[in-house]
C-alpha cells in the first residue's frame, strides 16, 4: 500500500461524521454516509478472518513479532486469498483510531464478494448471454464506483477485479457507486490471468480495451459472451492480461489527450454492448 493510499484512508477516517467503539477494538466509521469497518488489534483480526468474514486487506507491523497469533493471521489469510503486507509502525498509528492496535489493522469489505464461478451462474440463471467488465490495475475507488454504477445500468452480470495492487470495496467505492455496489456482483480474483482462461474455456470472448487496439470498439461483436478488460489509470491494461485477450479494441478520439479515465472507457464500452444487445 503506497503513502498516498494510507493518507487517503487517514483523510477518509478524519472525515467520518461519527465514530462509534466496541470495546478498543473495532470501529464503525460512518465515512461519506457509507458504514466501514477498521479492525485493530491481533485477536479481534484473527477471529475476523476466522469467521470467514471478506477482508480487502490486513497490515502488520514491519517491526513487530511474527510468530504466534502474527504467523496465524499471515497463514490464515494466505489461505484465504487476502493480501497482506508489513508496513511502518508509524503508518498504522496515522491509520488507527485507536492506541491498541497491536501492531495489526485489517480493512473489512464495504460488501462480499463473489466467486468468478458465482458470475459464470448469475447469466445462466438468468437466461442471458454473459457480460462481464473485468478491471486490471484500478487503484482510485472514484473509478470502480462510477463503473459499477453504469454496469448496473447497462445489465452487466459481474465485474472481476484482482486482489492485489487494485482497490477493492471499500467505502468510498460504495459511495461513488451510488447504491449499485448492492445490486451489480463483484468477484475478486488471485490471479487474473487464469481468471481469463476460466472465462474462455467457458465461452466467453474476451475483448481488452487499449490504446494500441486494433478495431474500434463499436465494431466489436458485444451480443456474443464478453468480458470487457480496462486497465488501471496509469498503465492501462498489463502486458500479460493484453496477451491473454482474444482481441484488442480502442475508443477513437479526436482530442490531444491520449487516453480517457478509465471509468469512462468503460462506460463508452458497456453502453455500446447494451445497444447491440437491446436493438
Amino acid at each position: 500500500m503506497s503513502e498516498n493510499e494510507y493518507m487517503l484512508c487517514h483523510r477518509i477516517m478524519q472525515q467520518s461524521a461519527g465514530c462509534v467503539g466496541f470495546g478498543l477494538f473495532v470501529v464503525s466509521c460512518y465515512a461519506v454516509n457509507v458504514m466501514a469497518e477498521i479492525i485493530e488489534g491481533r485477536q479481534p483480526v484473527l477471529e475476523t478472518l476466522r469467521s470467514g468474514r471478506e477482508v480487502n486487506r490486513v497490515l502488520l507491523a514491519r517491526d513487530g513479532e511474527r510468530g504466534g497469533i502474527v504467523a496465524e493471521i499471515t497463514s490464515l489469510a494466505r489461505r484465504r486469498g487476502i493480501p497482506f503486507e508489513f508496513v511502518d509502525r508509524r503508518a498504522l498509528d496515522r491509520l488507527a483510531t485507536t492506541a491498541s492496535h497491536q501492531g495489526v489493522l485489517a480493512y473489512a469489505a464495504a460488501h462480499a464478494y463473489y466467486k468468478l464461478e458465482d458470475l459464470l451462474l448469475i447469466s445462466q440463471r438468468k437466461g442471458e448471454t454473459p457480460l462481464y467488465c473485468m478491471v486490471d490495475g484500478l487503484e482510485d475507488p472514484h473509478n470502480l464506483g462510477a463503473i459499477l454504477r453504469t454496469a448496473d445500468a447497462a445489465g452487466v452480470h459481474g465485474i472481476i477485479i484482482r486482489n492485489r495492487r487494485e482497490v477493492g470495496l471499500t467505502s468510498v467505492v460504495a459511495k461513488a457507486s451510488a447504491g449499485a455496489i448492492e445490486y451489480v456482483p463483484v468477484a475478486r480474483v488471485s490471479n487474473i490471468n487464469q481468471a481469463i482462461e476460466t472465462l474462455k474455456k467457458n465461452d466467453v470472448w474476451v475483448v481488452g480495451i487499449e490504446t494500441c487496439g486494433k478495431v474500434p470498439f463499436d465494431k466489436i461483436d458485444f451480443t456474443l459472451p464478453t468480458a470487457i478488460v480496462v486497465g488501471g489509470e496509469g498503465s492501462g491494461v498489463s502486458d500479460l492480461v493484453r496477451k491473454k485477450c482474444d482481441t484488442l479494441a480502442y475508443v477513437p478520439m479526436a482530442g490531444r489527450i491520449s487516453s480517457l479515465n478509465a471509468s469512462v472507457a468503460a462506460a463508452l464500452v458497456m453502453y455500446e454492448a447494451f445497444r447491440q444487445r437491446h436493438r
